[in-house]
């Protein structure tokens, strides 16, 4: 393997932390600057022209690469410098084949279904999940004669199994996919379990359901999906991977074969990243631990306040679940961290949900999670405004509920904030 893509010291393995210094980039191809440049071009220019076409030929597929040979830069909607860096490190932490990245999460989720889902097909989906997501299965992809069935986030996920015959009912079962912990109730889903029902389907319908895992919440410092059983972990790098509230971008991690169609729809579709919000993610690559690490230490420390506050009703923190809890065996064999992202329900109705948020001074009022700074919203108004009522209510997304990803600030100034706030109800 070439120096700039060295993973191991004799039998010393590499960590992620370490490698995002360096790895995937020779300074040497860039007059020795030390961080890669930004690439911003839209064409690149062949040495000659059987160079292009061979390029040509392994980006459409072609033909089979050769012993170490990579695709040639084409086109920036094919492939750029930047991206190629990021999305080499970006596997790292999975520990996967391979990468790929978009202009948003829902870039990255959006191309992913249209890549694995046909007409007639069945989605089976756990709840709640992201706003957009939900919009997207519930609104729009039964326009393109996809059905979906969902089944509930959280315990056991007793509702997994059924979820599965009843949508075997339906049609090929195409793609099971889940958002865990889930987005704002922190719900968990047992990814191995959904694997093995995957694994289960196959053996009736002939082919196996591609199992995907929004990893938003907790990765890629502190779940791992692919191992347990995921074909393709997503993200939205926008929160804490990019981490600063600057960047939208998405990205999809698995093996070549799981991300060989999705590639192949990027290219077309036209949804990958661009070349500034690659670089601008690179450079936050280099931080992601220390500030996962910083904000789930604060997040431990609010949670623990809120918890105890005459004004709060419910702390949805995972760090919270008790070993008797059917969820628990979930969160210890397959979380790292119970993160920095949690929902709460204060005592009252939306009314005062709305006095808390218009009385914070530190943290922001503000959709989004996982950048440097705290933020809070209502999520039955705002990010899961278009999920219909009744579905919240079913899930615990109520009008008191509010959302909370707890920054890198100092964890008393955030608790002063909060008191300030919740005295206002």
């Amino acid at each position: 393997m070439s120096n700039y893509r060295k993973s191991m010291i004799g039998n010393h393995k590499l960590h992620p932390e370490t490698q995002m210094m360096g790895y995937g980039y020779d300074p040497q191809l860039s007059e020795g600057a030390l961080k890669p440049p930004v690439f911003m071009t839209s064409t690149f220019v062949f040495e000659n022209a059987q160079a292009g076409k061979k390029f040509f030929e392994l980006a459409y597929g072609k033909r089979e690469a050769s012993e170490g040979e990579e695709t040639g830069l084409i086109y920036s909607r094919i492939n750029n410098p930047d991206l190629q860096v990021l999305e080499d490190r970006l596997a790292l932490w999975e520990d996967a084949e391979k990468c790929l990245t978009f202009s948003s999460g829902m870039a990255a989720i959006s191309t992913a279904l249209w890549a694995y889902l046909r007409p007639g097909d069945v989605i089976v989906h756990s709840a709640p999940v992201y706003g957009g997501t939900e919009y997207l299965i519930r609104n729009i992809l039964p326009m393109f004669g996809v059905k979906s069935v969902e089944f509930e986030a959280g315990g056991a996920n007793p509702t997994l199994e059924p979820a599965i015959r009843e949508a075997q009912k339906l049609g090929r079962v195409a793609v099971i996919y889940t958002e865990t912990p889930a987005n704002p109730t922190n719900d968990l889903v047992d990814i191995q379990a959904c694997a093995d029902m995957a694994d289960a389907v196959s053996k009736h319908q002939g082919d196996r359901p591609v199992v995907m895992v929004d990893n938003t919440f907790l990765g890629p410092v502190w779940q791992h999906p692919l191992k347990f059983g995921a074909d393709i972990v997503l993200y939205s790098l926008t929160k804490y991977v990019a981490g600063h509230s600057d960047v939208v971008a998405g990205a999809a991690v698995g093996s070549a074969s799981a991300l060989a169609p999705l590639q192949g729809f990027r290219t077309i579709l036209g949804t990958m990243c661009d070349p500034m919000s690659g670089w601008l993610i690179m450079r936050s690559l280099e931080t992601l631990k220390i500030r996962m690490e910083a904000a789930a230490l604060n997040a431990a420390k609010v949670a623990d306040h809120l918890k105890a506050h005459p004004k709060i009703g419910q702390v949805n923190y995972l760090g919270f679940l008790s070993d008797d809890d059917p969820t628990y065996p979930i969160y210890r064999d397959q979380c790292g961290s119970a993160g920095a992202t949690f929902s709460f329900n204060v005592i009252g109705d939306e009314a005062a949900a709305f006095r808390v948020l218009d009385a914070l001074q530190i943290i922001k009022l503000a959709v989004s999670l996982g950048g440097t700074e705290s933020l809070m919203e209502h999520p039955y108004a705002m990010t899961h405004s278009d999920v219909p009522d009744d579905v919240k209510e079913r899930l615990g997304i109520t009008e008191s509920m509010l959302r909370i990803s707890v920054g890198i600030e100092n964890a008393d100034d955030l608790i002063a904030d909060l008191d300030q706030a919740l005295a206002r109800i």
